[in-house]
């Protein structure tokens, strides 16, 4: 008998159970592994990272204190 069972790549289902918060830490960390080997310092990184996160979680920030949630 044939399984209908669909094989499921682990990559797309750990991205599927992650919150989008988890998603972007996720992404980071990958980042400063790929950059560790560039001329860039560590304090570059971070500094972006940093940048980033001000972006995505100030806007959001904003957002819940306009609507009062």
């Amino acid at each position: 008998m044939r399984s209908s069972a669909k094989e499921i790549d682990p990559g797309d289902y750990i991205l599927a159970v992650l919150s989008p918060r988890d998603r972007l830490e996720a992404a980071l960390k990958v980042a400063s592994q790929a950059f560790k080997k560039s001329k860039l310092t560590i304090d570059d990184i971070e500094k972006a990272v940093k940048t980033v996160r001000r972006k995505l979680y100030g806007k959001k920030r904003l957002e819940e204190l306009a609507t009062g949630a």
